[in-house]
């Protein structure tokens, strides 16, 4: 059952992404371009999921002893912020406004079967590797 719920949610998640234009990285930097062509809408978008997350918790999780399919909620171990959180937010924030897409518009842009979304994809994936090579090394 947990399969095909989370496939739903993924799919749900991708149309959203494509129905507020989240994935046209021209949308993206527009957004982000506040003393040139800016485009509010995507502040619009963010705020409606961020009302209706707030929402469906206040009402519904925050009132469940356990997760729909798992024993227990999995929280982080700690809530610290170190230079490696920093570190990584800063990345994925300058990657982001310099390529106008993050991970989760790019995987639903592959449907499109452009070039564009596939080279994307394949440097993430590489940089991820990259990374965990890295990190095994030190």
């Amino acid at each position: 059952m947990q399969l095909p719920v989370a496939s739903l949610c993924g799919a749900l998640f991708a149309l959203g992404l494509v129905l507020a234009g989240m994935t046209q990285p021209q949308n993206i930097l527009n957004f982000l371009d506040l003393f040139g062509n800016w485009d509010w809408r995507l502040m619009l978008v963010m705020c409606g999921g961020i009302g209706v997350n707030a929402l469906v918790y206040w009402l519904w999780v925050r009132k469940r002893k356990t997760p729909f399919f798992a024993e227990k909620f999995a929280l982080p171990d700690r809530n610290s912020i170190d230079a490696r959180l920093t570190g990584g937010a800063v990345l994925f924030g300058v990657g982001w406004a310099l390529a106008g897409i993050c991970p989760g518009p790019a995987l639903t842009s592959l449907a499109s079967l452009q070039l564009e979304p596939l080279v994307f994809v394949i440097a993430m994936l590489a940089g991820m590797w990259l990374f965990r090579l890295v990190q095994s090394r030190l």
